[in-house]
C-alpha cells in the first residue's frame, strides 16, 4: 500500500509508524486514514526484524479524533445516515484497535501535543504511553452529543479505573500530560524536547529483550484481564515449558553466568 497519511518504517527491532496529517490535525474521517495505520501494524506483526511498534506523530497535535467539520457535513465515515455511518465505523476507525490489540509485540505511543477523542483512544490502545508536557488528552466525545465509537469506553476504565473513567467519559474533560502522568493514564510526562529520546530508550531497552519471551508476555498481559486464575496459571505453564526450550533462555542464562551481554536470535 502507498501511504499519504503516514510514514512508516522499521530500523534496529523499531516499526516507527508517524502519523503526518498535520494539516488536518492527524484526524479521523476518510477510512484511507485507518486503513494506511491498519496496514502499517499488520506489516509490522508479519515482519521478521520488529521487536516493539513506536507510535508518534508530526505537528502540533497527536491526533484530534473525528474531523468535526466531516461530522457536520456528514462526509467520510459520518456519511450514508445511521446504517452508512455504522459501516463506516466497522470497517474504517474499529479497525485501529483491533489491529493495536491483536499486534504480539509491545508498543509504545509518543504523545507529543493534543490527543483528543479517537486520538486519546488510539495512544491508549498501545501498551506504553508517553507524554510531552505539551500533550492534552481527552475523551471529548460526550461533548459533541456522541460515544466512543471506537472502544474508548472499553480502553479507558483499563488504564485508570472505572471510577476515573466515569469521570473523564462523563464530564469530557481534558487533562494535561502531567495529569495523565499522575492517574495513569499516561506512564511518564517528560519534557517536550526530551519525548522521542525518551521513547527511543525505552523501545531500545525493550528490542533488546528476548523477543520471543515478549511476545508471550503481550499475550499473558492481555489474558490477565479476562481469565480466570487457574486458566491463566495453565496457560503460563505452557508458554513457560516453551521458554525453556528456546535458543534465546539458553543464551541469557548463559551470558549471564558468564557476565557479559546476551544476543538473541529470537528462536
Amino acid at each position: 500500500m502507498e501511504y499519504t497519511n503516514i510514514k512508516f518504517k522499521i530500523e534496529n527491532g523499531i516499526a516507527h509508524l508517524i502519523l503526518a496529517r498535520d494539516d488536518i490535525r492527524n484526524a479521523f474521517s476518510e477510512k484511507k486514514f485507518s486503513d494506511e495505520i491498519v496496514d502499517a501494524i499488520e506489516r509490522t506483526q508479519l515482519s521478521e526484524e520488529a521487536r516493539v511498534l513506536v507510535l508518534s506523530a508530526e505537528g502540533s497535535a497527536f491526533s484530534a479524533g473525528g474531523n468535526i467539520k466531516d461530522m457536520k457535513d456528514k462526509k467520510g465515515i459520518f456519511g450514508g445516515g445511521p446504517a452508512g455511518t455504522r459501516r463506516g465505523y466497522v470497517e474504517g476507525i474499529q479497525k485501529v484497535p483491533k489491529a493495536l490489540y491483536t499486534l504480539d509485540i509491545p508498543s509504545i505511543s509518543a504523545v507529543q501535543g493534543p490527543a483528543i477523542g479517537a486520538g486519546c483512544d488510539l495512544a491508549l490502545y498501545c501498551d506504553i504511553i508517553i507524554a510531552s508536557e505539551n500533550a492534552k488528552f481527552g475523551e471529548t466525545f460526550i461533548n459533541v452529543g456522541i460515544i466512543p465509537g471506537d472502544g474508548g469506553a472499553w480502553i479507558l476504565p483499563r488504564r485508570v479505573g472505572l471510577q476515573r473513567a466515569a469521570e473523564l467519559i462523563f464530564t469530557g474533560r481534558i487533562v494535561s500530560g502531567k495529569e495523565a502522568a499522575e492517574i495513569g493514564l499516561a506512564l511518564e510526562c517528560v519534557q517536550h524536547e526530551n519525548l522521542m529520546a525518551r521513547v527511543t530508550e525505552l523501545a531500545k531497552t525493550i528490542a533488546a529483550r528476548p523477543p520471543v519471551t515478549a511476545r508471550m508476555l503481550k499475550s499473558l498481559l492481555r489474558q490477565s484481564l479476562s481469565s480466570s486464575l487457574f486458566d491463566f496459571l495453565d496457560n503460563c505453564a505452557a508458554l513457560q515449558a516453551i521458554c525453556h526450550s528456546t535458543d534465546d533462555h539458553l543464551e541469557a542464562v548463559t551470558a549471564m553466568l558468564e557476565k557479559r551481554e546476551p544476543t538473541f536470535t529470537a528462536k
